[in-house]
């Protein structure tokens, strides 16, 4: 039998207009009466959303499109909140009467088929009493938990914390009641409803949330009744928070648990789930660069983590940030299950690089103006280990910028969006500025600048759509920053670089993504064989060359270890690395003696 809305129209007369504009309906539970509203298809999974305080159904305004689609999406108001019942007693506000009311939802919504389930805040802690209850996972299929812990486990971490008092434990501790102050606050009856009554205004939430964590207002959705509801689920507070922290309870459950970690979370810090694996019999754990309120700032990042999850429990093969974000007991390589694209990969630097990451777990994609060098590459890779390691080879002209966008649309559609781009391709070039042609500076510009440039605008902006950060690494140079003469081209495009890669650090920091410049100083690659020297004849400069070459290989300096140097930049997220010797003193020089580097300039060491 058809199920009625609100206004008495069947489910089926209203299935298409819902996917764009929810339908309410009245779901009783005892004496409450919950608006509950449903998005998408009613045959579809039916994944339930929860929102916390201050919020209504609204929170979820931006992640219900992503998801309604293609399943049948159900969000409602919870007690105290929009246009549900708001009792005026803080006990009607226990976690268990909580639980009930998602309980009657449910069945309302989805009698016959288990639901899944994204919440966030006190919805999240709601959530939580329910899958911890006997046999929760026949009425729950999965949990993705945003920003609200389970009061019981978090008690029973504080409580270990405070009778182990390591500085470790104790900093914790410390770190989460700090966050927490402003619950005390809010549990003190009169005063915080004052407070709030007099204050709360969408246009003043609306503002806060812009100052502290940078979302634009147009991505925050508040209901009419926000004032009200501020107020009204104050007693939420009041009616768990005291009780389950000091009496703890003993909670498991075997609803696969995913967590959704905000780094950036005013509320609840990320070490406040570092014992969470203890009361979970399947657990996934995702952290992202986000404050606390991702359902405004990162629908994306939720939608795709939820819907993941749900595949992966239906036998689909695990996407690879699922894979990486299952807690396990095995030991995991520092980048297993992560993606590495590398520019200039068929030789030297790039290729000791894919090398590099690939032993430590990565997928590696690399490309380079040589396609069999870069199979080369590939080939060596997959001879790693145990045979599990794979590289994917391109043909790429990095100076190419409509090529370089097509490569990276084809990289997002065959193996997904990287964790890690590595913009290593790059050319050598000496001679006297004045005997430089203009075409040749500009295609050392094309190639070591802008293919650096080119290569972070189209990957870069894929990795910030996606919303969980990552790493970019651009190959920059001793030249950057020591001058010498006769190689103008060369020390301007990696001067470019350094600046570049310090500008674009600064502005993806917002999105969790580190930009680190590596600058090599005499290291042995194929950029000395085939470096270009003007104001000479061809003769001259294959003498050069071979010379060069000669001179670079005894140095003994491989790209090898410049590869290991790389790693260890995104491993500490470093802003500048130099890497060899002569590297570090000319780093440091330009810095304290700037005037020492400019006469060392002078001298003609390409002669």
């Amino acid at each position: 039998m058809p199920t009625t809305s609100k206004t008495g129209t069947s489910t089926e007369a209203v299935a298409e207009r819902s996917i764009d504009r929810g339908v309410e309906r009245i779901v009783r539970n005892g004496e409450i009466d919950l608006a509950v509203y449903e998005y998408g298809h009613p045959e579809g999974e039916t994944i339930v959303l929860i929102h916390g305080w201050p919020d209504t159904h609204h929170l979820w305004l931006n992640v219900i499109p992503l998801l309604a689609k293609r399943f049948h999406v159900v969000a409602y108001d919870t007690r105290g909140h929009g246009r549900s019942t708001r009792p005026e007693h803080w006990k009607s506000f226990t976690l268990a009467e909580l639980a009930g009311d998602f309980h009657a939802v449910i069945d309302a919504v989805s009698p016959e088929r288990p639901v899944h389930v994204l919440a966030h805040d006190w919805g999240s802690v709601q959530a939580w009493e329910v899958v911890c209850e006997p046999g929760a996972e026949l009425r729950v299929a999965s949990f993705t938990s945003v920003s609200g812990p389970n009061l019981d486990h978090l008690g029973a971490m504080l409580r270990h914390s405070l009778s182990h008092p390591t500085p470790k434990n104790l900093a914790a501790v410390g770190n989460q009641l700090a966050a927490s102050s402003y619950t005390f606050f809010f549990q003190a009856g009169v005063a915080p409803r004052l407070f709030f009554g007099a204050l709360a205004t969408p246009a003043r939430w609306r503002q806060f949330l812009r100052l502290i964590e940078g979302t634009p207002a147009s991505q925050i959705h508040l209901a009419d009744t926000f004032k009200q509801d501020s107020i009204s689920g104050l007693r939420i507070y009041r009616a768990n928070i005291r009780e389950r922290l000091r009496h703890p309870r003993s909670r498991h459950t075997s609803v696969p648990i995913q967590l959704i970690v905000n780094e950036r979370d005013v509320a609840v810090k990320p070490g406040t789930y570092a014992d969470e694996a203890k009361w979970t019999d399947q657990l996934w754990r995702r952290d992202i660069p986000s404050g606390h309120w991702a359902p405004f700032s990162h629908p994306q990042v939720l939608a795709t983590a939820t819907v993941e999850l749900i595949d992966a429990l239906a036998g689909r093969e695990p996407a690879r940030d699922l894979r990486r974000a299952l807690v396990t007991d095995e030991p995991k390589r520092r980048f297993e299950d992560q993606l590495v694209v590398i520019t200039g990969g068929g030789s030297g630097i790039g290729r000791e690089t894919a090398l590099a990451f690939a032993r430590e777990g990565a997928e590696i994609v690399l490309c380079d103006l040589d396609l069999a060098s870069a199979k080369e590459t590939s080939a060596l890779v997959a001879e790693l280990g145990d045979g599990t390691a794979s590289a994917h080879a391109y043909e790429l002209n990095v100076a190419d910028e409509p090529a370089m966008q097509v490569f990276a649309d084809l990289v997002r559609a065959k193996h997904g969006v990287p964790d890690i781009l590595i913009n290593n391709a790059g050319i050598g070039h000496a001679g006297r500025f004045l005997d430089t042609p203009s075409e040749e500076f500009q295609r050392v510009l094309d190639v070591n600048l802008n293919g650096v440039i080119f290569g972070c605008r189209a990957f870069g902006q894929q990795m910030v759509e996606r919303g969980v950060g990552g790493h970019i690494v651009n190959l920059s140079s001793l030249a950057a920053f020591s001058p010498q003469r006769s190689m103008g081209p060369y020390a301007t495009s990696k001067a470019g670089v350094l600046m570049f890669s310090d500008v674009l650090r600064a502005e993806l920091a917002h999105a969790g993504i580190g930009v680190s410049a590596i600058c090599p100083g005499i290291v042995h690659t194929n950029i000395v064989r085939t470096t270009t020297f003007s104001g000479v004849s061809e003769e001259e400069e294959a003498a050069k060359q071979a010379k060069f070459d000669r001179l670079y290989k005894a140095r003994r300096y491989t790209p090898d270890k410049v590869a290991k140097q790389i790693v260890k930049a995104v491993v500490t997220d470093r802003a500048v690395m130099p890497v060899t010797p002569e590297a570090y003193q000319g780093y440091y020089l330009s810095r304290f003696a700037p005037s020492v580097t400019r006469r060392m300039a002078k001298l003609d060491v390409l002669s």
